[in-house]
């Protein structure tokens, strides 16, 4: 202990440096007490305090995220905890990204009628929510291989919880039962892979000079091993194959807005720690020992062609768009194997647009599971007319989700094809190209099922009913502005991509 003493005063004055780089999860971390003690004083009817509550925390950490970016202007990049955590302009977008889908999401969460008629709430649902948006912060910055496994913990703790929310539902039960046996094997798979590479280089940090240089002194079979394990556990949280087959049931079991939330955010912040895995890697490429770019690029191919290929076989809208958005994973890897600044860009700005219209298609799927019971793609028959404007609101978001003109869907799209195409024109890598042709191709398939919506909707009779009087707006408002704002960002690119 004596032999520690002189170092004492050395990290506290680290540690109190850092905070001020630090501030939005200090800011999360104060909403989540406040959230939880509000609940707790309040009591049953604390639900409407506590999403009000978290609202206006969330609007308060997207200015101290503004707030950091100016302060990190200078620096660029700033390493924090002792190393633990690392802050740069793409982690700082990537973080924003997700402070705005959330702020979308709390307002949307009390719009579904089933899970507004839990009988202990919602309260206990917008605290897990603040936590685990806290733990995709961490995410977002963790360079540390031990910070990387904590912050996935975190975040897969709280989304066990969200998806078996609805206890006294038995599907949502069996969802959640579900994700927590497949989440507990992927932790073990990753831990086992991050052991190992521990044993390899006598270091967990990824940026030490140590780790890349003893990793290449290593057998190449087993630090193959090593790294496959550890994209394994990563790709769990991005579901991209052969680690994707959870996603079907637990986004069906699941509430509808605690699927959108899982389809979106953990997805985004996972995206961004696979970048900050995959960094030291490509900065000592002389050094690789590891062929990412083939690896991610199979991955992409495979996940691209089984997730849109099993969604056409769909019938019900939630377990259509999960399929749907395993596919977009693939399309997302497109740009993550670029290993370019542009790449990284472009595919912030594709998270960020696919996950607006996966969340207004979701929404409006409550909408009309409130008003018509409506769960499969076939029981929205006739409703075009019965609905208007949810039904083209919807038409549009499902334009977007294909990549169609003129909706941001087509210019995220095209931002990700003309980034790759570059990559490839640079070194004519074939898998590059494979990507492109596979990208294309997956594209045209998911006009099949994206079709059914608009053809039931529009193009087919339904059976004669009286039209319900849906008097909660707020929930055709909410998808209405997301519809305008998709085709506004698809007509005008340049004001949202050039934030990246």
């Amino acid at each position: 202990m004596n032999d520690l003493l002189p170092y004492i005063p050395q990290q506290l004055s680290q540690i109190l440096g850092d905070i001020p780089y630090f501030l939005p999860e200090v800011y999360l971390t104060a909403l989540f007490v406040i959230v939880l003690l509000a609940d707790l004083i309040i009591g049953k009817k604390s639900g409407n305090y506590c999403r009000a509550i978290a609202l206006a925390g969330i609007v308060l950490v997207l200015f101290k995220d503004y707030e950091q970016y100016q302060l990190l202007k200078v620096p660029g990049t700033r390493f924090i905890s002792n190393g633990m955590l690392l802050l740069h302009a793409k982690g700082l977008a990537f973080k924003m990204v997700i402070d705005f889908l959330a702020l979308l999401l709390l307002t949307y969460f009390p719009w579904d009628n089933k899970l507004k008629a839990h009988p202990k709430g919602l309260s206990d649902l917008y605290t897990i929510t603040i936590g685990s948006i806290l733990g995709l912060h961490l995410m977002v910055m963790a360079v540390n291989m031990l910070s990387i496994y904590m912050s996935i913990e975190f975040v897969s703790i709280a989304s066990y919880l969200l998806v078996a929310y609805r206890s006294e539902n038995a599907f949502s039960t069996e969802a959640g039962l579900k994700y927590v046996l497949f989440g507990a094997a992927s932790s073990a798979v990753l831990l086992y892979g991050i052991s190992l590479l521990y044993g390899f280089t006598g270091t967990l940090d990824l940026f030490s000079p140590d780790f890349m240089s003893q990793l290449s002194k290593t057998e190449v079979s087993v630090v193959t091993l090593a790294l496959g394990l550890v994209l394994a556990g990563i790709g769990f949280k991005l579901s991209f194959v052969p680690v994707h087959f959870w996603v079907p049931d637990v986004y069906q079991g699941a509430s509808t807005p605690v699927t959108a939330y899982l389809s979106t955010v953990p997805k985004i912040a996972a995206f961004a720690l696979l970048i900050n895995f995959l960094t030291p890697f490509i900065s000592f490429s002389q050094n690789s020992v590891f062929d990412f770019r083939l690896i991610l690029s199979l991955a992409g191919i495979v996940t691209m062609v089984a997730g849109n290929f099993a969604a056409v076989a769909q019938n019900n809208v939630k377990r259509m768009l999960a399929y749907s958005s395993i596919g977009h994973t693939g399309f997302a890897l497109m740009a993550i194997v670029t290993f370019s600044e542009q790449g990284i860009s472009s595919l912030i700005y594709y998270l960020l647009v696919y996950a607006l219209a996966n969340v207004a298609a979701l929404a409006l799927a409550t909408y009309f599971a409130n008003t018509a019971g409506a769960q499969n793609a076939s029981d929205y028959k006739g409703l075009g007319l019965k609905y208007p404007v949810a039904s083209v609101s919807f038409v549009i978001v499902l334009i977007s989700l294909t990549g169609l003109p003129v909706t941001a869907g087509f210019t995220a799209k095209l931002f990700v094809f003309s980034n790759v195409y570059a990559i490839y024109h640079q070194n004519n890598d074939i898998w590059l190209l494979f990507l492109l042709i596979t990208g294309a191709a997956t594209t045209v398939v998911a006009l099949f099922y994206y079709i059914k919506i608009p053809l039931n909707l529009f193009l087919r009779k339904g059976k004669t009913s009286e039209i319900v009087q849906y008097n909660q707006y707020g929930l055709l408002i909410f998808c209405s502005v997301i519809a305008l704002l998709l085709v506004f960002i698809g007509v005008f690119p340049g004001y949202l991509y050039r934030l990246f």
